[in-house]
């Protein structure tokens, strides 16, 4: 428990003369100059690094490649895609687990007679380094325990490290709490910085939040062509989130969110242009303690 304590020890408050992003995007830049560690030196750093997170001990729950029927052609899929802002009872199967996660990110082809150090898979990531995770909550999987589950790409399994409905507590680590309210599934993309910036440092931690949107639109496609509403979550206190998924902070962090669940009639209601349910602007908030704590 120590180490998800190290951020409050470097925290630092208060304003900054000119904006961080300006200054990281400036030091993330490629120049003719950069330079990257050797392919040899790539597979001997990521020899070290787990191929996803083993979780060894817990619960675990193979998933089938036998999976479920899109009933929605890409283009319409693409174009229908809406942000739910409200779901329905909807319980889930292990069928559809199996479906949004690995097309989400799971593993299609190896890596054999190639200079990458990762099998491949549905999405592009840069060097092939693969930096995320992803951790998803349920109370309505059939047949399963509520809780905290963990989905290993590379052997296409979840494992199960805590039982419970974590619903309110989720809810309440939200700006907008009632995006969780009635979700079937919550989904957390959480990164392991180390994986991609030891190669390709600063430019690294853009390369995550790329893949992050890749790995994203991907659930979100199949969520819609599964007949399941989706909304992508940009509003969460991260610390609060973190310390739910027992991640320190800053070597492993959670850096997207999205809930899933049951279509209702008014799905697409107030949905954002971009589809992110972030902070609401301060004359759109409402009288919630929550929110207007932000």
């Amino acid at each position: 428990m120590a180490e998800q304590r190290v951020w409050e020890e470097i925290f630092m408050p208060g304003s900054h003369e000119e904006p961080l992003w300006e200054l990281f995007h400036e030091n993330s830049k490629v120049s003719r100059y950069t330079q990257t560690p050797s392919k040899e030196e790539v597979r001997s750093r990521m020899r070290k690094f787990h191929e996803s997170l083993p979780f060894e001990g817990y619960p675990r729950v193979d998933l089938s490649h036998s999976f479920a029927s899109l009933s929605l052609p890409l283009e319409q899929a693409i174009t229908t895609r809406t942000s739910a802002r409200n779901f329905s009872p909807r319980e889930l199967t292990l069928e559809h687990i199996a479906t949004l996660f690995f097309y989400a990110y799971g593993v299609t082809r190896k890596n054999t007679d190639t200079p990458f150090p990762r099998p491949f898979r549905v999405v592009p990531s840069g060097g092939a380094l693969y930096p995320l995770e992803l951790f998803f909550h349920t109370a309505s999987l059939k047949g399963h325990s509520s809780g905290l589950y963990h989905y290993n790409a590379a052997e296409h399994c979840v494992r199960h490290f805590h039982e419970g409905d974590d619903t309110q507590r989720i809810s309440s680590a939200l700006v907008q709490p009632e995006l969780a309210q009635g979700a079937s599934l919550i989904i957390f993309l959480t990164a392991i910085f180390e994986r991609s910036t030891f190669k390709y440092g600063e430019r690294g931690y853009r390369f995550i939040l790329l893949e992050a949107g890749h790995v994203a639109q991907n659930l979100n496609l199949v969520a819609n062509a599964l007949g399941l509403g989706c909304v992508n979550i940009g509003g969460y206190r991260d610390r609060e989130i973190d310390d739910y998924l027992e991640l320190d902070g800053l070597t492993h962090s959670t850096i997207y969110m999205i809930a899933i669940g049951g279509k209702t009639d008014t799905s697409n209601n107030g949905s954002n242009n971009d589809g992110t349910a972030t902070q609401p602007h301060a004359s759109e908030r409402s009288s919630s303690n929550a929110i207007e704590a932000e």
